[in-house]
């Protein structure tokens, strides 16, 4: 069938449409709206996701950790194209002693204004600051203050094992994240208090905005030795992987879902309207238009009304969702106590090819899909009893 045939079928699938301004009209509205509002939503639940990711890595653990890094390794050699800070911290494993009491820990040595520069550890102190660099000053957790029965001010030691000679720090500042990883065995101290040139390391490495994290840890794993360890977010926090998947497949299921309700909709109307247009369509079949004419037809008509609707249910919901990422959407009520929001409750709602493209192309797919039944009654139908019932 050529063009000229199809451009034909469409003037005249235009014009049944602008005969029946109403129902059109009402149509394509049901269609904007529900595009319009799955684009928002879908925008959402990509900035949800963001914001767990921005929570998760920003606290402590970065977009990449590196593990028992060579002392000879410098953080310059990990600042390549992509990356935006390397935190390197040297991991002290001992017992604080306080009195009679003792409680194992991992003693982090680490740069303070690194620290406070890129990570959101410090926003979570809750008496208190951060130690000083130079000064045997000491981060503890709420759990091993209480543990220790220590505050601010007071002093504790720690050896690096039962016969090594104590340091002895001043605590001055306590946290809490909500995160039994962070908060029960971590503490935090300036690197020059326990000085070891030889020691191993560790580093946060954050990432700019759009670097795929993957790439960043495949050019480490090729540059550096095997000895050296570089794990991606993925790979640490898998739970949060699954969580974001889950996120994606559910918002997937409500597009489906909104869109074949949609489509029932829309079909159930269409029959209406063609009922109310049967003595057009007797006549163009006494005309002789074959029955997959009149399906063109009648599928072109169905289509043409979710493009227009679709068009601009696309235009709305961008414009809701780059308002909305403008001024944020803040679920800090709802997210105070998740583990994934620990940071901030702000989400910033983004769009992307998923969010943008999904729910038109589903709202076009099921639009033909509910083109089917009104043909069918119109196909099936002889002519003369069309005619012969008017």
């Amino acid at each position: 069938m050529n063009s000229g045939i199809i451009g034909f079928w469409l003037r005249i699938a235009s014009l049944f449409l602008l005969r029946s301004r109403r129902t059109t009209v009402v149509l394509s509205l049901m269609v904007l709206l529900s595009v319009s509002i799955l684009i928002f939503l879908s925008s959402l639940a990509v900035g949800i996701n963001d914001a767990m990711v921005r929570n998760s890595v920003s606290l402590y653990s970065g977009h990449v950790a590196g593990f028992n890094l060579a002392a000879d390794l410098t953080p310059e050699r990990l600042r390549i194209d992509g990356v935006d800070a390397v935190v390197k911290r040297i991991e002290n494993r001992g017992l604080l002693q306080h009195d009679d009491r003792f409680e194992p820990v991992t003693l982090i040595a680490s740069n303070p204004a690194d620290e406070i520069a890129n990570t959101a550890l410090w926003r979570k102190i809750s008496a208190g600051k951060y130690p000083q660099n130079g000064k045997a000053e000491i981060l503890l957790s709420e759990y091993l203050s209480e543990r220790l029965g220590l505050g601010i001010g007071e002093q504790l030691q720690f050896r690096r094992d039962p016969v090594s000679s104590p340091v002895t720090f001043r605590i001055t500042g306590v946290y809490r994240t909500g995160i039994d990883k962070l908060d029960r065995g971590l503490a935090f101290c300036p690197p020059a208090i326990l000085p070891d040139d030889n020691a191993r390391w560790s580093a946060a490495i954050f990432l700019r905005d759009g670097i795929e994290v993957e790439n960043i840890v495949r050019r480490y794993r090729e540059r550096f030795s095997t000895a050296a360890q570089f794990k991606s977010w993925h790979e640490l926090m898998p739970d949060l992987r699954q969580l974001i998947d889950l996120n994606y497949v559910s918002m997937s299921i409500v597009t489906f879902i909104v869109f074949g309700l949609v489509a029932v909709g829309v079909s159930s109307a269409f029959v209406i309207f063609i009922l109310k247009n049967l003595r057009e369509y007797g006549i163009v079949k006494s005309m002789g238009v074959t029955p997959f004419e009149i399906g063109l037809l009648i599928a072109l008509e169905v289509g043409l009304m979710n493009v227009i609707a679709c068009i601009g249910g696309v235009a709305l919901g961008i414009i809701a969702s780059q308002v909305m990422s403008s001024i944020g959407i803040d679920l800090t009520a709802f997210t105070s106590h998740n583990r994934y929001f620990a940071v901030s409750g702000v989400v910033i709602p983004r769009l992307t090819p998923y969010s943008l493209w999904v729910p038109p192309a589903v709202a076009l797919g099921f639009g033909l899909v509910a083109s089917i039944w009104p043909t069918m009654l119109v196909v099936r139908g002889r002519t003369a009893d069309i005619l012969r019932g008017i």
